[in-house]
């Protein structure tokens, strides 16, 4: 018996040992983005893979967060963006799988058809940028929004959680003088956050990351979001790697791409923590059960 209690704990380290392993693997990458863009151009060149700097040096933050560089007002545009966005997105999601998830509904199948049908063929892109010009949204922050402000394949597996849910609870409800909105908010949701709060990340990313809808419909410069703006600046110091190298510029290119990545990625990795409990159910949505 002690010989196989020894055992399980020799094959219990070994996996912690290979996941610990694993995972620092998986953080490297970040880890290495971090100290370059905190690592001066001159020590990156004498040292190459560079692990803990010599000396720290923030120039490279200070030239993507400049006034100059308009990243200020495009993360304004781009929180608008993700909030507002994706409260409308979830909105719209949840009353449009609450509906199509009662099987009495007249048409129904239609219904289900038109919708699933718009996920595996689109208008393409010149048919919707005409849609948004007409409707006159072009050059405003809700071209960023109303495009896309359901995503069928969320309000699927959002239909999906609905379904499984027992029909009990809303005829009880009804059956006290409850409406339709009622159950909807006051029962239906507070059950589902799970997926809720999973469908809202997949939004809240989505928007956080998106720039090519900005770069189609937004011509002004102060409606660009966070990307296209970090964008811009990738492309400006990848213009001017040459010269920052023949007149021995502080800030090289690199860092201040890898600054950039920094500052377009810890803001929404902070959203994760915050919804880590729903997260790992809401992810078992549609799952197949034994």
């Amino acid at each position: 018996m002690a010989n196989i209690t020894f055992m399980q704990k020799m094959a219990r380290g070994s996996i912690y040992a290979v996941l610990s392993l694993i995972a620092l693997l998986t953080l490297f990458p970040f880890l290495y983005v971090v100290v370059i863009s905190i690592t001066s151009e001159a020590e990156v060149v004498r040292r190459g893979l560079v692990i803990i700097p010599e000396a720290v040096t923030f120039s490279a933050y200070k030239s993507v967060l400049g006034s100059g560089s308009g990243i200020l007002p495009a993360y304004q545009i781009t929180l608008f963006r993700t909030i507002v966005g994706t409260a409308l997105n979830l909105l719209f999601t949840v009353v449009g799988a609450y509906v199509l998830s009662k099987r009495a509904l007249p048409g129904r199948s239609g219904l289900l058809l038109f919708v699933i049908f718009t996920m595996l063929f689109s208008g393409g892109l010149i048919p919707t940028y005409m849609v948004v010009r007409t409707l006159e949204l072009t050059n405003t922050i809700w071209a960023l929004i109303i495009p896309g402000l359901i995503s069928v394949f969320n309000l699927v597996v959002v239909k999906a959680f609905f379904e499984q849910l027992p029909v009990e609870l809303e005829e009880s409800a009804k059956v006290d003088g409850a409406g339709e909105l009622r159950v909807l908010f006051g029962i239906i949701l507070p059950l589902s956050l799970p997926s809720i709060a999973t469908i809202g990340l997949f939004y809240a990313v989505g928007h956080w990351n998106s720039y090519f809808d900005a770069v189609i419909y937004i011509n002004k410069s102060s409606l660009m979001p966070l990307q296209v703006i970090l964008r811009n600046i990738l492309l400006s110091s990848q213009n001017q790697q040459n010269v920052e190298q023949v007149n021995d510029a502080t800030v090289s290119s690199l860092a201040i791409q890898m600054a950039s990545v920094i500052v377009s990625t810890v803001p929404i990795l902070c959203v994760y923590p915050l919804i880590q409990g729903h997260f790992a159910k809401g992810v078992m949505i549609g799952a197949v059960k034994g």
